[in-house]
């Protein structure tokens, strides 16, 4: 599901079953993309509120989790710069550099030049090979 948006109860109920502590309601389209585009990607999840299963609690609204979303920035910032200063030097390789050599089905001969100079910056070395 994307997000963001509330839960309602039997989706709350739903993931409780599943197993699920967390849930992430934006992380996938950034995942898609950046496998696309062949970048590594890790996700940090920061909590804003209970889902809706949790009796006794009051429901939650937009502006507790927008207070909490101020609260969590200050912590996203200094996590930033700390991994930012780790770093350093070249990025070991990874499965994740060549994923768009098998993703690709389009035969080269079909493809639209005008396309591969639109999405250059993304795959352009997966589909100018």
């Amino acid at each position: 599901m994307e997000g963001p948006q509330f839960s309602t109860r039997a989706e709350s109920e739903l993931y409780r079953s599943w197993g699920c502590d967390v849930i992430g309601r934006t992380n996938m389209p950034e995942a898609k993309l950046a496998r696309e585009a062949e970048l590594p990607y890790a996700s940090v999840a920061m909590v804003t509120d209970y889902d809706c299963w949790r009796e006794g609690e009051d429901h939650v609204d937009v502006a507790q989790i927008v207070a909490c979303m101020h609260a969590n920035a200050a912590m996203a910032k200094s996590l930033v710069v700390q991994l930012a200063a780790k770093l350093t030097g070249a990025r070991p390789a990874s499965p994740i550099d060549t994923c768009l050599d098998t993703a690709i089905i389009t035969a080269p001969s079909a493809r639209d030049p005008e396309m591969i100079r639109r999405l250059d910056a993304v795959a352009g070395r997966a589909l100018r090979g």
